[in-house]
């Protein structure tokens, strides 16, 4: 198992975190949407006390670099109401 790191901003809080985690083979053999799907299979089992869904507005695979950025939203129910949450995303092996 290869090992990779990601970084998680929100620009509205400041908030940032940092994520590690693993994948069998070479993730960036996949494509950028399975790099983003991988990372958020992670967190949904690992971070989040529930399940959160989320949109992607853009993504960028760097093949040189082996890094992916993304941008878009994590969409959280809280009383019954969906609240989107802009983030930027960038995942590289570790």
């Amino acid at each position: 198992m290869r090992k990779y790191g990601a970084r998680m901003l929100d620009a509205a809080t400041g908030g940032e975190g940092s994520y590690t985690f693993h994948y069998d083979g070479d993730l960036f053999k996949e494509t950028a949407d399975e790099v983003i799907h991988q990372f958020f299979e992670h967190v949904d089992k690992t971070v989040f006390a529930h399940h959160v869904d989320y949109e992607i507005n853009a993504s960028f695979k760097n093949k040189e670099r082996r890094v992916v950025t993304a941008i878009g939203s994590l969409i959280i129910v809280r009383g019954g109401k969906e609240e989107e949450m802009p983030f930027l995303l960038m995942v590289s092996e570790a």
